[in-house]
Formats: C-alpha cells, structure tokens, sequence
C-alpha cells in the first residue's frame, strides 16, 4: 500500500476511535439487534471509505487486489482497538 495512503487510514482509525462519543450516538439513535455490531459497521465502513477516496485522490486510481488485500490486513491488525471502540 502507498505510504501515504496508510497513513491516511491510520489517522482515520485513530479519528474514529476519538470519535467514541459519535459513533455511540448512532449507536443509541438505531435499534440493532447487537449495538456492537452496529457500532463496529459504522467504524468499518468510516475507515474503508478513507481507504477508498484516498486511494482514489492520493494515487488518481482505484485501489489494486494487492492494496487492498494490504488495507485488509491493516485493518485486522487494529481490530482489537476497533472492537473496544464499540463496547
């Protein structure tokens, strides 16, 4: 994965584990069978979404089979933060 572009998903992770507060209020604000689960999709789908347009605006492309098979593994290196995040 282009340096940049980690970096920019890593600033990403850590905004949306600071964002604690928000993610609980959507949280709060829809009924889900597991609250957990819903908080965890809003983190995941914040962090792919930087992946996605960062890739997209940094590199001017989409994201190779490679990169993301790379953001993948970024990803569940950090799960463990994520899922605390959602608790």
């Amino acid at each position: 994965m282009d340096p940049r572009v980690e970096k920019a998903v890593m600033s990403k992770i850590g905004e949306a584990v600071g964002a604690a507060g928000e993610i609980k209020a959507i949280q709060d604000a829809i009924p889900a069978a597991s609250p957990q689960d819903l908080a965890l999709g809003i983190v995941v789908g914040r962090i792919y979404n930087s992946f996605h347009y960062q890739t997209r605006r940094i590199l001017r492309r989409d994201a190779t089979e490679q990169e993301f098979n790379e953001f993948l593994k970024l990803l569940s290196d950090n799960v463990g933060e994520i899922r605390r995040l959602c608790q």
